[in-house]
């Protein structure tokens, strides 16, 4: 609070949006009173392993996959088994046998349609005024300006559907004797009469 009132004699202080009545001397000490009402307890310490360690505590957050594969015991033509936690049961861990099918199946609910975004921004990083706000606090930091790579061109599409105009991808490359033998096996028919 004494830092406050010397900031403040010293006009060090900068009143911002809803605040600039404080800078009268009788509206700011009226607000230091409500703040001497107040106990406060500021505890700090620093943090155990410092930056780095912070930065690789949140990645495994938010990059992590649905299933790791240390986790993972066996997998075979008809099967997956893999090691869970029973939070239930005290942390417990536990193997579970899943067929292929219902393994891809829970597995790809952890996947995300396109165009939904796996982390959202908020403060300077936030979509709506980033463009604004990161030069700002760039030119506040003293930060120099990092040079923007142009991004490349789309490829263009070489082959469309004939059927439905749609983009089509190469999937994989067929050798000329790859070719031949395919069209030297027979083509079985299916009649349904």
């Amino acid at each position: 609070m004494a830092g406050l009132r010397r900031a403040f004699r010293r006009d060090q202080l900068v009143f911002c949006g809803s605040c600039p009545p404080l800078m009268q001397e009788k509206a700011f000490s009226a607000f230091l009173r409500t703040l001497f009402r107040q106990d406060w307890v500021v505890y700090a310490k620093k943090p155990f392993g410092g930056p780095q360690h912070l930065l690789h505590y949140l990645a495994r957050y938010t990059h992590r996959v649905a299933i790791s594969n240390h986790r993972l015991l066996e997998v075979t033509d008809t099967h997956v088994a893999f090691r869970w936690k029973d939070y239930a049961h005290h942390n417990k861990s536990r193997v579970m046998t899943l067929t292929q099918e219902e393994f891809l199946r829970r597995f790809l609910q952890h996947i995300l349609p396109r165009g939904f975004p796996r982390m959202r921004y908020f403060g300077l990083l936030a979509n709506r005024r980033r463009g604004a706000l990161l030069p700002l606090g760039r030119t506040l930091l003293h930060a120099e300006l990092l040079p923007v790579q142009a991004t490349p061109a789309a490829p263009a599409i070489l082959w469309r559907c004939p059927r439905c105009q749609g983009p089509m991808r190469v999937v994989e490359r067929l050798t000329a004797d790859q070719l031949r033998q395919a069209a030297s096996r027979p083509v079985g028919r299916l009649d349904s009469s």
